[in-house]
């Protein structure tokens, strides 16, 4: 099975460096980035604002841990938010794709 790794960055190029180190070293076939998203949010019982990137990366089960990791290894926040989504179903030859380029 496919995994989506979904999170948001701070900022377009802090996105554009994670994703391009996952794509290079394999741990995400193709990711996805969504620029200037507004995020609302609690945070040390604040409520608090940003403009942030949508990262999202497409992997395989086994890489998924490893994205995870690597993606919490270059965030600037705090806490970052990484979460993990099942792709249970889509097009048989992309499934194939990300597969095949991320192994």
């Amino acid at each position: 099975m496919a995994q989506l790794i979904y999170s948001t960055i701070g900022s377009l190029q802090e996105a554009r460096t994670i994703a391009s180190t996952l794509v290079r070293e394999r741990l995400a076939a193709c990711v996805n980035l969504i620029p200037k998203i507004e995020s609302i949010y609690r945070w040390h019982d604040k409520v608090e604002g940003a403009t942030e990137t949508i990262l999202l990366a497409k992997t395989q089960d086994d890489k998924a841990p490893q994205a995870i990791t690597r993606i919490r290894s270059l965030h600037s926040y705090e806490l970052p938010d990484i979460i993990q989504i099942p792709i249970t179903g889509g097009l048989p030859e992309y499934l194939t794709y990300l597969t095949e380029e991320s192994t």
